[in-house]
């Protein structure tokens, strides 16, 4: 059972940060830090001061940045290997008790939260374009608040972590469907 829990622990985090990099970053080492969850010794620097004061610091500029159209977009360009790297990292962090083989949970994060990123870089300028960037900080927020949502389930729920994951990538995926198809000049 153990296993299981963290396999579905690592797609929820990855999943996590695919939506915000630096929220399950800054909650996994914040929770290693007090001694709620223990990560493999590998990934103990996560709980590091300096690092989690950087990621903070970098987290909360992206936060506000986010929120701002334009600046959004190049947040979410630059974002795309920032996120999958710590989807990746966060997957690897969890996935060490189901002896999957490293190079494989780093694979395996990278490629969900480089989905999720990529969903939500793809979705965003429909946002942009329907509402003059006005609904922008609303869609933001409420990726932050799911990244929050996914990240503490991911630890103490993990099955509902990866529900709630499904669901997100069914209802990007159709989203995606239902975009306007451009018409071919030839």
């Amino acid at each position: 059972m153990e296993v299981l829990t963290g396999l579905l622990t690592s797609f929820g985090l990855s999943g996590a940060a695919g939506l915000n990099a630096y929220v399950p970053l800054l909650i996994v080492g914040l929770l290693q830090r007090y001694g709620v969850i223990a990560l493999p010794e590998s990934y103990a620097l996560l709980s590091n001061t300096w690092v989690l004061l950087g990621i903070a610091v970098v987290g909360a500029l992206d936060f506000v940045g986010d929120k701002i159209p334009g600046i959004d977009h190049a947040l979410h360009v630059f974002g795309g290997i920032l996120n999958a790297a710590a989807g990746a990292v966060l997957f690897a962090s969890h996935a060490g008790i189901t002896h999957l083989d490293p190079s494989v949970s780093l694979l395996l994060g990278f490629m969900v939260a480089g989905s999720v990123q990529m969903g939500r870089t793809v979705l965003r300028p429909a946002s942009t374009a329907l509402t003059g960037g006005l609904a922008n900080p609303l869609v933001s927020t409420a990726e932050d608040g799911t990244s929050v949502l996914l990240s503490i389930l991911a630890i103490f729920a993990p099955v509902l972590a990866v529900i709630v994951l499904l669901l997100l990538l069914y209802f990007g995926f159709r989203l995606w469907q239902r975009r306007p198809k451009r018409r071919s000049l030839i």
